[in-house]
């Protein structure tokens, strides 16, 4: 299998998350237009839970520069999980103690953007998808 290059890496990183925004967007105008105020912003919370995690996993795992070893790298990534595991963790906390969201539509959007997480790595990963390497 072919090595992936940091800035590659770092540019599909950061388009998942902009992804992840869509989809939020997407489905909490649909959610609102649909269901009302109440499922829109819980929507718009779920999603953006998801997001704001995922962006600070990309922040923490590529903050070093390139041109590092592997093990440098990987200890990034492990920096990068378990932050967007804690900030995950405390958003929702936040958002069960302070808020009274819909949780089906706050869940359907996590989910939705977790989606969209595993459909863009599958597509960034070319010997896992099925294409024929560069």
């Amino acid at each position: 299998m072919a090595g992936v290059e940091v800035p590659e890496a770092r540019r599909v990183a950061y388009s998942i998350v902009l992804g992840q925004a869509a989809i939020t967007a997407v489905v909490a105008l649909a959610c609102y237009l649909i269901f009302g105020l109440v499922p829109g912003w819980s929507a718009a919370l779920g999603g953006g839970i998801s997001t704001v995690a995922s962006l600070a996993m990309v922040l923490f795992a590529f903050r070093r520069r390139a041109g590092l070893d592997a093990r440098a790298i990987a200890g990034g990534f492990y920096v990068g999980e378990a932050v967007k595991l804690a900030v995950t963790v405390l958003l929702f906390v936040w958002t069960f103690k302070t808020l009274k969201p819909s949780f089906a539509a706050m869940f359907g959007a996590y989910i939705a953007t977790l989606l969209v997480y595993w459909m863009a790595l599958a597509n960034a990963l070319p010997p896992l998808a099925g294409r024929p390497q560069r």
